[in-house]
Order: C-alpha cells, then sequence, then structure tokens
C-alpha cells in the first residue's frame, strides 16, 4: 500500500519515522512553508532524504499543485498528522482508501483547535488518541481506533504531549494490518455528544491572579513548551511562565489577590483568589520581592 503523509510538526515526524520502521511504503510527504504557524515545528528533510522519500513545501495544501504532485504519486491512502487547516474534498477523494487523520481528544467529544492545551487548562483527568477518516468538517469523520489518555495532575504539555505520542504508535501497530487487508473496522461519531474546542488567542493565556491557584497552575501547565507559555505583565513587561506550583495554605483570605507573600517553608509565593502560586522558572526571570503587587 503507497502512503502519503502530510504533517509539519514533532508528532507527525515520529509517527513517520515509525512508519518507515514498519516498512510502510511511503510515497511521500507534504510539510509547511509557514514554520512559525507551528510552535512544535519538526523539519522532515533529513528523515526523507535519509529514506530516498520526496518532499514538498506548500502555504496551501488545497493548491493545484499540490493535488497535481500527489496524483503524480499514486498513493492509495493518506496520513494527515499535525496539519492545522482542513483539506478540501477535492484531495480527499484522491486516494482510494481515503485520508486518515489524528486528533488528541475523546472525540466526538472536544473536536477542534488546540485539544492537548484546553485538555489541561480545563483539568481534565483523561483525553483520547484517536484515528479517524477525514471529510470536510472537523475531526467529524468515522473512528478507526481510539485510544483512552490518563491525564494526572503532575502532566504538562510536553509529557502529555509524549503520552500521546507513544499511544499513537501502539495503535498504528495494532490497526495499519487491517488497512492492508481491507478489514479496518470503523465507528461512526454520535455528533449530538459533540461540542467544538475554539482557537485560542494570546488573552486566554494571561495569568489572572483573581483566578484560584489551581486554574493558574492548570494555565501554566498547558502553555509550557512546546507552546508559547502563560504569561503576566508586570510594569508594561510581559513575563512568561514556563512551571509553577499550587499551594492551599489557610489564614490568607484578607490578602488581596497578585501581591507576593513570604511563607516560611516555601519562601515568596504570590496570593490568588484562592491558595497561592510558586514560580519554579519563568522568564526573564524577575525578583518577587515580599510585598510586591504583580
Amino acid at each position: 500500500m503507497k502512503i502519503i503523509l502530510i504533517g509539519a510538526v514533532k508528532f507527525s515526524h515520529e509517527l513517520l519515522k515509525h512508519l518507515i520502521n514498519l516498512n510502510v511504503q511511503i510515497e511521500g510527504v507534504i510539510t509547511t512553508s509557514k514554520k512559525s504557524d507551528y510552535s512544535d515545528f519538526s523539519d522532515m528533510s533529513s528523515t526523507c532524504k535519509k529514506n530516498f522519500i520526496p518532499i514538498i513545501e506548500t502555504s496551501d495544501i488545497n493548491s493545484n499543485k499540490i493535488s497535481k504532485w500527489i496524483r503524480s504519486k499514486d498513493p492509495d491512502l493518506i496520513f494527515c498528522f499535525g496539519w492545522n487547516r482542513l483539506i478540501k474534498k477535492e484531495l480527499l477523494s484522491i486516494p482510494e482508501h481515503g485520508v486518515i487523520g489524528y486528533h488528541p481528544a475523546k472525540i466526538p467529544q472536544n473536536r477542534g483547535r488546540h485539544p492537548i492545551i484546553w485538555a489541561l487548562a480545563l483539568g481534565l483527568e483523561e483525553t483520547a488518541s484517536t484515528f479517524f477518516y477525514l471529510d470536510e468538517h472537523a475531526d467529524r469523520g468515522d473512528i478507526i481506533n481510539q485510544k483512552v489518555v490518563s491525564i494526572s495532575n503532575k502532566d504538562n504539555a510536553s509529557s502529555l504531549y509524549l503520552k500521546l505520542l507513544e499511544t499513537a504508535k501502539v495503535q498504528i501497530s495494532e490497526f495499519f494490518p487491517s488497512l492492508l487487508n481491507n478489514k479496518a473496522k470503523t465507528k461512526k461519531q454520535d455528533l449530538r455528544k459533540s461540542n467544538l474546542w475554539r482557537k485560542r488567542g494570546e488573552m486566554d493565556g494571561l495569568i489572572d491572579w483573581r483566578m484560584s491557584s489551581e486554574s493558574i497552575y492548570n494555565l501554566i501547565r498547558a502553555l509550557t513548551k512546546p507552546y508559547v507559555g502563560a504569561h503576566f505583565i508586570y510594569k508594561e513587561k510581559k513575563y512568561i511562565v514556563w512551571e509553577a506550583e499550587s499551594i492551599m495554605k489557610k489564614g490568607l483570605d484578607n490578602i488581596e489577590p497578585g501581591k507576593v507573600v513570604n511563607i516560611k517553608k516555601h519562601g515568596n509565593l504570590i496570593k490568588c483568589g484562592s491558595g497561592l502560586i510558586k514560580i519554579k522558572h519563568m522568564s526573564p526571570k524577575l525578583q518577587l520581592n515580599e510585598g510586591v503587587y504583580l
């Protein structure tokens, strides 16, 4: 079975290498010329060169140029992993066995944008690793394989990304033989149970110290690397918080949110709407002196 892979991020790259290790016949790779669109962008050119796989960059996956290039490779199937634009009907119709996409959420719930970020920011205790057939709508096609992935309170964007990646590798090894034999079992999504997560903006990453410390902790771990980081503004300067800890302590109800307080054993902490935050890693560095208001 001849495969083309579409992707632009670390996840795409790692699954490409996994497919190569499974001796899958990769006829070509399509990646992006807009690298700045992906915070976790990964350059797949060296892997393609090493394995004699043709690679092409594009800013428009639905262009005539790309359709022509795909047709020239005569693929049986296309994998689309880590791509932030919808694929239109013309391209979807090219491979005989369709286009398989991936979404790191328990669809039909939580379709849409930034699923890893929203799952952590909302404090969810589980998500899922899901392969499905693409149609013209976001994350709506028939499910091929779905595995639940637990989220611990210690997980952040980086660790959850890795959990999902390792789960996805196992899934591909499981279902790919059934694709070769045309025996893949699918499940239709019940869209009555569906919701659609929106695209996040810069203001979604702004720390408001009036929030609970748990909500702020969730926001920080959701946006840490490979993403852009949660931030706050102090004296008209932006500070990005990469790692923090939520601490609960009684007897501080009369302290205003945003004030730096010194707690014996913990040192300087920031009072929140409820609880406190200890910043462990931020950039640029800022001396948090007791009594200062952020």
